[in-house]
């Protein structure tokens, strides 16, 4: 039986890539959705990101990349847009059957918010359940679950070798062009996230050669 089978978001399934900058998951994230839809034809695969993947979500990503604020603003903005992202594109999608994937979601907040800014991670998680808590009836009993991806991908790397990475790539937004700390603040929050669900969790070891990776990549598939 494959993994979408048994998606806690049927008739949909959500699918995450996530990773401190210069892990390299963008540089994979096309070609799986490319590969997942060979294998679904029957099925939409719809590529977003965040913070973006909306109007709205596209200028609050401007702002939040590239604009100073206060922490907890910081915060609130990226599960604002993460509501909107939420409300017309990812639900819908999902809903509908189609496959989401997403380069980011909410472990990015607990990772870049809380691990590396030092928010406390009491109120991620009050925001988190405020954002994503989804409530159905089955057979007159009211069920509760916060919406969460049925698979992340966890590009993990050691922030020294993702810093010599980013120094080579484009121009940096306003978190890339903070130290090997703060990014090593930020893979430890991930790292912690993904051991507390490895069910969810597939940790990709982001310092093998790209042929390796998408080799990896390949064979989760598979499973899917």
């Amino acid at each position: 039986m494959s993994l979408l089978n048994q998606s806690a978001n049927q008739p949909g399934f959500f699918i995450t890539f996530e990773g401190i900058d210069g892990a390299g998951k963008s540089t994979h994230i096309q070609a799986f959705a490319d590969e997942i839809a060979k294998k679904y034809p029957e099925k939409r695969v719809v590529l977003t990101r965040e913070p973006g993947g909306t109007e709205l979500g596209e200028k609050l990503r401007e702002l939040l990349l590239h604009h100073p604020m206060h922490l907890e603003t910081e915060a609130l903005l990226m599960f604002a847009a993460r509501r909107e992202h939420l409300a017309t594109v990812i639900e819908p999608a999902l809903h509908a059957g189609h496959i989401v994937i997403s380069d980011r979601f909410t472990d990015a907040s607990f990772a870049y918010q809380g691990g590396g800014r030092g928010l406390d991670l009491a109120k991620l998680y009050e925001l988190e359940v405020w954002v994503q808590m989804r409530h159905k009836n089955s057979g007159g009993v009211e069920q509760r679950h916060i919406l969460q991806p049925d698979l992340t991908f966890l590009f993990d790397l050691p922030s020294a070798t993702a810093e010599a990475r980013r120094s080579a790539a484009r121009e940096p937004d306003k978190f890339e062009l903070l130290n090997t700390d703060f990014f090593e603040n930020v893979r430890q929050e991930y790292l912690r996230r993904a051991a507390d669900d490895s069910v969810r969790f597939r940790v990709i070891d982001a310092q093998h050669s790209k042929e390796s990776i998408w080799k990896k990549l390949q064979e989760i598939a598979l499973t899917i």
